[in-house]
């Protein structure tokens, strides 16, 4: 019965270190500091939003805020990079109604985080989501 046990907490030890974690938190430092109150810019697009999620096994995630953190055993969905990719998201959504961002002075402003969690039994998906403003500047 003793080897029994052993075996069994060997194995879950193995799982558990076999597993995966994920965990994020977007907080940008910038040292470039924009002033937006000149009339040097114009407000081209407004709630424009990005999101993105990923599914994982015998897990749990937490969200707090514009913070997720997920552990678990297997990601079955996704890349777990969900900040870059509601990022990429939200400019992708962008350049469907406005074309595309590449030459022009665009800033986002406003930014918005917010960060979701379906915790089940055997499954949990994170979800992340960013929402801001888009300007243009003309000078």
């Amino acid at each position: 019965m003793k080897t029994y046990v052993r075996i069994s907490v060997s194995v879950f030890i193995a799982v558990m270190l076999a597993g995966c974690a994920s965990g994020g938190m977007f907080t940008a430092s910038n040292i470039t500091e924009v002033q937006l109150q000149k009339n040097n810019f114009i407000i081209v697009a407004k709630n424009v939003s990005g999101e993105a999620e990923a599914g994982y096994l015998f897990g749990s995630t937490l969200s707090l805020g514009m913070m997720t953190n997920t552990v678990a055993v297997l990601r079955v969905s996704g890349t777990g990079m969900l900040y870059k990719e509601a990022l990429e998201d939200l400019w992708k959504n962008y350049e469907a109604v406005h074309g595309p961002a590449e030459g022009k002075k665009l800033a986002l402003v406003n930014v918005r985080y917010d960060a979701d969690a379906l915790n089940l039994v055997v499954y949990t998906r994170p979800k992340v989501m960013i929402r801001a403003d888009v300007v243009e500047f003309i000078n």
